[in-house]
């Protein structure tokens, strides 16, 4: 097995898997600001079974994106190996991850995502079954707490199966993307296990990444909605963390980078691409002083050229 896992420089800067946002674009734009390791949207092993076009088309990637991983979500065993054979040989990752941290709704209440955590035996199930399919590297994403179950508590019933990595989500199940970070949950699972830990939530700029690994011990970092905002805050925290500063990224480099992924997500899905680089644009220019205005244009942009128009009157 290739684990690429243990060839990675630490602290880990990955991109955290975010459902209808993690696309291939975006995780472009991610790895040239400094991500070390991408992961896709939730793609379900169930539909993966049945060589759904529609999800085996949002699992497509580019080469600059490598190490890229597919995440897997689902609630029933049998389907994980099948998926996880088909994903090796179609899709060709790096790595697969199998979502048991999910809170969403329509996910938790199917049994899959977060939901995982209350069952360990049919979560070691699937554990097994995928990596009965697939020879890559096999990693899991988690959070602090689900119900009663802590994920040091969940850990210890599946440490004795060849998981590669753990990404830990430091916000229980009921706190959901908000409120204060179980920094000791993941500090616990660091010393249980001997696999990279990657501590996720809430990391929204480079000294919040720094308190994470100080506080966790972790082996890095997974961004999500801070990436969003902000692709560049993976440089940031690289150079936070080597050298205690970091460049602000003025309007003028913050319009660059804007216009370089929109570049990106043209060129991988035309028109279509346009038009999803909407909800993008709206990330970016949060809170500037005529951002109310310049929103409602950019959600009608509709080519490179009116996008480019829009942000050159942004001052």
């Amino acid at each position: 097995m290739k684990n690429f896992w243990k060839k990675l420089n630490k602290p880990i800067l990955a991109l955290a898997p975010m459902a209808g946002y993690t696309t291939s674009p975006f995780r472009q734009i991610c790895k040239y600001h400094g991500a070390d390791v991408v992961y896709s949207e939730l793609a379900s092993a169930t539909a993966l079974n049945f060589e759904g076009k529609k999800t085996l088309k949002f699992l497509e990637f580019d080469k600059s994106e490598s190490p890229f991983i597919v995440q897997l979500f689902g609630n029933d065993p049998k389907y994980f190996c099948n998926a996880a054979k088909f994903v090796s040989e179609k899709v060709k990752p790096a790595g697969i991850d199998i979502n048991m941290g999910c809170p969403a709704k329509k996910v938790f209440s199917n049994g899959s995502g977060a939901a995982l955590m209350n069952d360990a035996e049919k979560a070691r199930e699937i554990v097994k079954e995928t990596l009965k399919g697939t020879s890559l590297p096999v990693s899991i994403k988690i959070r602090a707490k689900v119900g009663s179950v802590t994920a040091y508590k969940f850990i210890k019933k599946l440490n004795d199966l060849p998981i590669a990595a753990i990404m830990i989500h430091g916000r229980s199940l009921k706190q959901g993307f908000a409120g204060e970070i179980n920094y000791e949950q993941i500090r616990k699972v660091k010393s249980l296990v001997d696999v990279p830990v990657l501590a996720n939530g809430g990391i929204n700029s480079p000294e919040d990444a720094k308190k994470m690994l100080s506080r966790t011990g972790a082996d890095g970092i997974g961004i999500a909605r801070g990436a969003l905002t902000k692709p560049w805050l993976f440089s940031q925290t690289k150079q936070f963390l080597e050298k205690g500063e970091y460049q602000e990224f003025s309007l003028e480099e913050i319009k660059k980078a804007a216009i370089k992924h929109a570049n990106m997500s043209y060129q991988s899905k035309g028109k279509h691409g346009i038009v999803e680089m909407r909800k993008y644009l709206l990330w970016y220019f949060r809170g500037f002083e005529n951002a109310k205005e310049v929103r409602k244009e950019l959600v009608q942009v509709e080519s490179l050229r009116d996008i480019e128009r829009v942000l050159k009157n942004i001052i």
